[in-house]
């Protein structure tokens, strides 16, 4: 009788990671050059979301040969918007870790434990939401948004935030046991005890998984990205911006959608390698 095959767990983000944005294709020469496209996200009726149809081919594909989990800090209402090609994954992470689905369905243990965490380790979110809402912040952010009581973001007028302001939000939140991560026009604080690697490593010790692949681009993908067996980023992003390496990392050649369709064929080629 033949050794089952061990297990590898892919985490992989969804926002300027796997989809994309109009705003952040970053595709360059003629129109009619472009790669084709597939629609991954309806909003209000509006396609916002794509991928390659390539990358479609390429993501269908590593779903068979690995335990696949998307990743993401959006809620569970805005991941429920995002159309993956396949059955629904078993285990996919939302709000940023706050949130561990499986089959499609919060998990209340995974949900109390959260919970227990932040009231131990981080300040309240209504005292960071205040600083977002206040009157000094007023000509730069535009709204302001609680994600299931468990972060809070802010849809930013980036070219008007000082960068003094930002650094000073950042040292307040450190102390208040939060972090802070801007991701295009969208600011993001979130407790230090609700981490996206965290979950992944909740859903390697259910699945009991040999290995872990990971990929990301923000800053909210840094702990996830450096406790994988192997990681990847786009040539874009907070993380390239701050010039993140290591050790387990391997750095696309491109950037926007593009640097998803390599992002899923170095995934790919590293599974092959493991199998």
């Amino acid at each position: 009788m033949s050794e089952p095959r061990p297990t590898t767990l892919v985490a992989c983000d969804l926002d300027r990671t796997l989809i994309y944005s109009p705003r952040a294709f970053w595709l360059e020469g003629d129109d009619a050059d472009a790669p084709g496209m597939v629609v991954s996200e309806l909003y209000r009726g509006e396609p916002i979301s794509f991928m390659t149809r390539a990358a479609e081919t390429l993501l269908q594909q590593l779903r068979l040969e690995s335990v696949f989990v998307p990743v993401t800090t959006r809620t569970i209402i805005q991941y429920q918007r995002v159309q993956l090609p396949g059955p629904t994954p078993a285990y996919a992470v939302t709000s940023n870790g706050g949130v561990l689905l499986v089959d499609g369905e919060p998990d209340a243990a995974w949900s109390a434990s959260v919970r227990r965490r932040l009231a131990e380790q981080s300040a309240p979110i209504a005292e960071v939401t205040a600083l977002l809402e206040s009157r000094a912040a007023a000509a730069w952010i535009t709204k302001v948004n609680n994600a299931e009581n468990l972060f809070v973001y802010a849809i930013l007028d980036r070219p008007a935030m000082p960068d003094a302001w930002l650094a000073s939000l950042e040292a307040t939140c450190r102390e208040l046991g939060w972090t802070v991560s801007v991701q295009g026009r969208k600011l993001y604080c979130v407790p230090q005890s609700v981490t996206k690697h965290a979950a992944v490593a909740e859903v390697r010790r259910r699945t009991g998984a040999s290995t872990v692949l990971a990929a990301g681009d923000s800053l909210l993908d840094q702990g996830m990205l450096e406790a994988a067996d192997l990681a990847f980023r786009p040539a874009h992003g907070e993380l390239d911006e701050a010039g993140f390496v290591g050790g387990n990392l391997t750095i696309t050649g491109s950037r926007g959608i593009l640097a998803g369709e390599e992002l899923l064929r170095l995934l790919g080629a590293a599974l092959g390698r493991l199998g």
